[in-house]
């Protein structure tokens, strides 16, 4: 195929996805910018010991949460296929039965972080300082978990009928007022005593609470979704609404975690080389995480299209789509990839003035710009897939790709063989570039067995 064959084929295709893409990237921005604010604000104003207590918390803490915006990421796809087909009471429907499950799942991730990780905290062979100022954080953190996933749920709805830009704009109100809060309270002005670490995890509190109270209003006050709600009452939960539910967001919550966990492992790994690999690691994962958001902002406008797309029964266009943010993520996560690399020496600068802590920082840079084009490329496949509800073989590449060979590696490289934090990272990016292939592969399998029509334009 010639190359203005594909621009032609491709262009509108491009620009369509985009169009919904972009509010989604920026809404899941949200939750890795908090983070990174965290990180931030206490790296500046408190010191490396305490960036590395956030850095441990965001370690563990992330492994839970993603549990929870798995299970809530169950309703986007079918949302979005019921809409295809214009069924707005099921949605209305499906809605409330996920707020239920989702409120469910909050209360018990806030019992599993409160009485399990906390618990545990003191056994895993990390820093007593480090440890000390994490526990308040951590603590903070654990009630926030409630109100994020009331968030989520409407967020997954409104997303999953194409409306991207209104959870998007209430992320970025959020998350300035998380910053002022979190530069108020670590600081201590305006009279308050200085908080330090614990103080992000106040102000993050505050500003999930806040977000998940305009996002329910929004949704519940705006005339455009009244088709949709008006079968939506919790008493209307049943079995089999919440059956497809979880058989979407179960599976989802595991990608999320086998993924997640693999770089908690890495954390804990690396926390064991000592506290100046541990702060550094934090760095690098932070900016690697938001690249990683944006990236998994398409991969949601996949998730969406291919229902949409699914539920009409117009698998060409199914094609085009998919293999189109496929194209957008490559293009995308290959520009911070040469960011990455080439501005190295200057980016751990935003998070702290250590120059040991930027050295290593640096060299784990080099290799994340490596890994950015299999980290775009593994989460569009998994979006696309979930958007044709195949969704168990993908959980099981990813725990094969991260802890069957992710992990091993690194350890083995790391540790054994004595290469610190870099060979820790070196077997993560082949974890990433594992799980990136066999979900390509997975997807050209799942695609054929729609349809083998070549594509055409509509």
């Amino acid at each position: 195929m010639k190359i203005n064959k594909i621009i032609t084929l491709y262009k509108p295709v491009y620009a369509e996805n985009l169009r919904l893409a972009m509010p989604i990237v920026v809404s899941q921005l949200g939750h890795t910018l908090v983070h990174l604010a965290d990180s931030v604000i206490v790296g500046h104003f408190a010191g490396t010991v305490q960036l590395a207590a956030v850095s441990l918390v965001n370690s563990l803490f992330m492994l839970i949460l993603v549990l929870g915006l798995g299970i809530a990421y169950g309703l986007t796809p079918l949302i979005a296929r019921e809409n295809g087909k214009r069924n707005y009471e099921e949605c209305g429907k499906l809605l409330a039965n996920s707020l239920m499950i989702n409120i469910a799942t909050g209360l018990l991730l806030y019992i599993l972080v409160h009485f399990g990780t906390l618990a545990i905290i003191d056994h895993i062979g990390q820093s007593p300082d480090v440890v000390a100022y994490a526990k308040p954080y951590l603590g903070y953190l654990s009630f926030s978990i409630l109100p994020l996933m009331v968030f989520q749920t409407f967020k997954q709805f409104t997303e999953g009928l194409g409306f991207t830009k209104q959870a998007m704009y209430i992320s970025i109100w959020g998350n300035l007022i998380n910053i002022i809060l979190g530069i108020v309270f670590v600081k201590g002005m305006f009279g308050i005593t200085p908080m330090g670490v614990k103080g992000v995890g106040l102000s993050t509190l505050i500003d999930r609470l806040l977000m998940a109270t305009v996002m329910t209003f929004y949704v519940v006050r705006t005339p455009h979704f009244k088709p949709y709600l008006h079968r939506f009452r919790t008493r209307i939960c049943d079995k089999v609404r919440i059956s497809r539910i979880i058989k979407i967001g179960a599976p989802v919550a595991l990608q999320y975690a086998f993924e997640i966990s693999a770089f908690s492992g890495a954390a804990i790994l690396i926390g064991t080389i000592g506290t100046t690999e541990q702060a550094a690691h934090q760095i690098a994962i932070n900016l690697a995480a938001i690249t990683y958001m944006m990236a998994s902002g398409i991969a949601s406008a996949a998730t969406i299209k291919t229902g949409n797309n699914l539920g009409r029964g117009d698998i060409n266009k199914l094609m085009l789509q998919a293999m189109a943010s496929y194209h957008v993520v490559l293009m995308f996560m290959g520009i911070t990839a040469l960011i990455f690399i080439f501005a190295n020496p200057l980016l751990p600068y935003i998070y702290t003035e250590d120059i040991e802590v930027v050295k290593v920082a640096s060299r784990l840079l080099i290799i994340a710009g490596f890994f950015q084009l299999f980290d775009g490329t593994q989460v569009v496949g998994l979006g696309i897939l979930r958007g044709m509800g195949d969704v168990n073989i993908p959980t099981i590449i990813t725990f094969a790709a991260y802890w069957g060979i992710g992990i091993p590696v690194g350890y083995i490289l790391g540790i054994l063989l004595h290469l610190g934090a870099d060979g820790i990272w070196y077997g993560l990016t082949l974890g990433l570039l594992s799980a990136s292939v066999m979900l390509y592969m997975r997807f050209r399998r799942s695609s054929s067995l729609y349809s083998a029509a070549p594509l055409t334009l509509n």
